[in-house]
């Protein structure tokens, strides 16, 4: 997969593991000490990142900046929905995921310069 394709995927990979593991998510954003073997998990994270954004072409620092942009925006949803942030309103948490998704692809098509 690349492009849109790979995003909605990472992201719904993303999103399901912290609906169906708590704990885990949880756990998984505390900082380690670099030389903790599970920091390695960290480093792979960030280039499953690195490789779903190839298609958009960004080149340092800005991928950089759009890997932080993918996890800050990933974080920030499910955080907010687990924690029942959306349930006031009526509109369809998954809509409104769908469409973060597609601003997002958005955004990294047209990566400002």
């Amino acid at each position: 997969r690349a492009g849109k394709d790979a995003l909605k995927a990472f992201a719904g990979a993303y999103r399901d593991y912290a609906k169906e593991h708590p704990g885990r998510y949880a756990a998984a954003q505390i900082e380690l000490d670099p030389e903790t073997p599970a920091a390695d998990a960290a480093r792979r994270h960030s280039e499953m990142t690195r490789a779903i954004l190839r298609a958009y072409e960004l080149q340092e620092p800005d991928q950089t900046d759009a890997v932080r942009l993918l996890g800050s925006t990933f974080h920030g949803y499910v955080s907010l929905e687990r924690a029942g942030g959306f349930s006031h309103h009526p509109r369809d948490a998954d809509a409104s995921w769908s469409r973060a998704l597609d601003a997002l692809d958005s955004v990294l098509r047209n990566w400002p310069v």
